[in-house]
């Protein structure tokens, strides 16, 4: 129904089966260029979160916190600020290893379970953050767990927790809110771009994403374009998500586009497909609106754009709180005519099915 959100009451149910893999879903946080960070040094991100919070839990044993070095590093994921972020993090991993225990224990303390997107190494040690709340032996243990790792674990640890942090407000009340996001599925490859053949070849290749459009033209509309269908589902664990759906709207529109576009993996609706922070469902508070669906580059600018609302359609009362909560959406498509019964599982099937956890970013 034209280039806008379209409401639909079906309710698929994502399958679950066998074990869940746990495969890392490292943080892809990456930052614009800033002429400091181009010169190899830091600068200040505002506003810096108050890391009051930290002094509080027992699992830093009394030991003294570099609160001012936390704040700056969250600032840093926030800000999408990467050459901040390496620095800060090497010298937290290396000098301030109690300040690290402290900001993932304020996640994983509080969590029921540290999501299966989360690494190895976070799975291990996130039942001693939670035990370590009530008993001090177990915070003394998470403790010493970090402070006994070496710096691959550690900087596993930190990215996990650093996710968390970037992803908003991040107490941790509004942490357990989050929802965490479950994978059952190995990661696709990207396939090969047909144009490597003429590159390989010596011939000079222009895309589309190479052009500097000129001024007053719009690159939006000479990509292909998609709309999005609302739908329902439920994560393996029966957790509520909020879902798009998209269907081609240009005739370019389509499986072999999407392939081209993005990293997501096909999908049969087993588990769960890989969360990415750089896709983005941006919705606006003012009227409850979807307003797009956007790729975010290393530059934070947009690199592509899926969807744009072509105009203002609030949504559903029940399906915008569950986003509110969600705070990420499953994204899948294309699908021709995902109104009709079956035909999200037959493209599936079909192995034509292309997905991916989008985060919603709201203005």
């Amino acid at each position: 129904m034209g280039n806008r959100c379209t409401p639909s009451r079906r309710t698929p149910v994502v399958k679950s089966h066998g074990k869940k893999q746990r495969a890392k879903n490292r943080s892809r946080r990456s930052g614009a260029a800033h002429a400091s960070a181009a010169a190899n040094t830091l600068h200040q991100h505002e506003p810096l979160p108050d890391m009051a919070i930290l002094e509080g839990l027992p699992h830093h044993a009394g030991r003294e916190l570099d609160t001012e070095l936390a704040a700056r590093l969250v600032a840093a994921c926030r800000g999408r600020c990467l050459p901040c972020q390496r620095t800060l993090a090497r010298k937290l991993r290396t000098e301030q290893r109690p300040t690290l225990v402290a900001l993932a224990a304020a996640v994983y303390g509080t969590l029921p379970s540290p999501g299966f997107v989360a690494s190895a190494t976070t799975q291990a040690w996130a039942p001693l953050a939670r035990a370590g709340k009530t008993d001090p032996a177990a915070a003394a243990e998470a403790l010493a767990a970090v402070e006994a790792m070496d710096d691959a674990s550690a900087s596993d640890l930190l990215e996990d927790t650093l996710d968390h942090w970037a992803a908003g407000g991040a107490n941790p009340d509004e942490i357990a809110d989050m929802i965490k996001v479950v994978r059952d599925a190995p990661p696709r490859q990207r396939p090969a771009d047909p144009m490597d053949a003429f590159r390989n070849a010596g011939v000079q290749v222009i895309t589309l994403d190479e052009l500097t459009a000129p001024d007053g033209i719009d690159l939006y509309h000479l990509s292909p374009n998609y709309g999005v269908t609302l739908v329902k589902t439920n994560t393996p664990d029966g957790q509520p998500m909020p879902m798009l759906v998209l269907y081609p709207e240009t005739e370019d529109a389509g499986i072999e586009d999407l392939e081209a576009r993005t990293d997501w993996e096909h999908w049969g609706l087993h588990g769960m497909p890989d969360m990415d922070p750089n896709w983005r469902v941006r919705a606006r508070i003012s009227d409850r609106s979807l307003r797009g669906l956007v790729h975010v580059g290393p530059d934070g600018e947009n690199d592509h754009e899926l969807w744009r609302a072509a105009e203002t359609v609030s949504l559903p009362a029940n399906w915008w709180d569950l986003l509110d909560r969600a705070q990420h959406v499953l994204v899948a498509g294309p699908v021709q005519k995902p109104e009709d019964p079956g035909a999200l599982k037959d493209a599936g099937d079909a192995g034509e099915l292309l997905a991916v956890v989008a985060r919603v970013e709201f203005h």
